[in-house]
């Protein structure tokens, strides 16, 4: 087996598909090809696994929302016209046709504009390129958890975002026995996604102005949303899927500024469910703009 494969574990039944990210001596790393997780497991644990190849391997990270986002988008994008009515009585009371209705300028699209910071450099790829197919404003930048504090003092004043996504890899830690849950200490990066939603939360209070999408697999979600988090994972301590944070970022720049997100809505569209994330009420972050130009670009 080499870098690049891809895996399941027969000790776990084969449940999760991971590509090898690295070999070393009679051990691999692997990254799940679906799921935020990364792991290592013994040679000899592992099977190939021909379920994917590089075609299915996008495919199956294409989420189920993405046509109805770009729907949604289609839609936000109509003209709109201005009527009365298809006729109206005249003084002497015949009907007379109204003058063809008119059109009102067509509007432009001013999606939230998202910072996105990934611990994984193979998700954030997959991320951004999926942020340009539905038109979402974005930048992206692969930072290490633990420099995401530092990451996000320094990028929020230059990009000035309407959303930030903070994400990568986290998890239990399996090596202490008796780990308390409820403590950041019992896992391996919740405590760097704390940091980061504090020192944002210290850039810009209003939750409503600066929307936090943070954590990854087994997050702490409480500890997230006490931080400042408007969205965060995981409530039950489960794996989620790789865009995930993703679709609800979308759906956040695209919801228009005078409505409140529709939780149940969003979260209902990824993979991992109310039990991989969870949120509090906030506004989206979607706007329109008049007269449409032909050389004007929103994003």
């Amino acid at each position: 087996m080499k870098q690049g494969d891809l895996v399941t574990r027969k000790s776990y039944g084969g449940d999760i598909i991971f590509k090898i990210q690295e070999v070393r001596s009679q051990y691999a790393v692997l990254r799940g090809v679906e799921l935020r997780l990364l792991a290592d497991a013994p040679l000899l644990d592992l099977e190939m696994s021909h379920q994917l190849d590089s075609y299915h391997d996008t495919a199956m990270l294409r989420p189920k929302w993405l046509d109805r986002m770009r729907q949604q988008d289609t839609a936000a994008a109509m003209p709109q016209q201005s009527w009365t009515g298809a006729e109206q009585p005249a003084s002497g009371g015949a009907l007379t046709p109204l003058p063809k209705p008119k059109v009102k300028p067509v509007y432009f699209d001013m999606p939230g504009k998202v910072l996105h910071l990934d611990g994984d450099p193979n998700y954030l790829r997959k991320c951004m390129n999926l942020y340009g197919e539905l038109r979402v404003p974005a930048e992206g930048y692969y930072v290490a958890e633990a420099n995401m504090p530092d990451a996000v003092y320094r990028l929020l004043p230059q990009v000035r975002p309407d959303i930030l996504v903070l994400t990568g890899h986290d998890g239990i830690l399996k090596n202490r026995a008796g780990a308390d849950i409820t403590q950041l200490s019992s896992y391996k990066n919740s405590h760097n996604f704390v940091n980061a939603v504090r020192v944002a939360r210290q850039f810009e209070k209003n939750r409503d102005a600066l929307t936090i999408i943070a954590g990854a697999c087994q997050s702490h979600f409480e500890a997230l949303l006490q931080a400042g988090a408007n969205f965060a994972s995981s409530p039950a301590r489960v794996l989620i899927h790789a865009l995930d944070p993703l679709c609800v970022a979308a759906k956040v720049a695209f919801t228009p500024i005078r409505d409140t997100v529709n939780i149940l809505d969003v979260i209902g569209l990824t993979y991992s469910g109310l039990e991989g994330l969870g949120g509090v009420e906030s506004l989206g972050s979607y706007r329109r703009g008049v007269p449409k130009l032909p050389y004007l670009n929103s994003n």
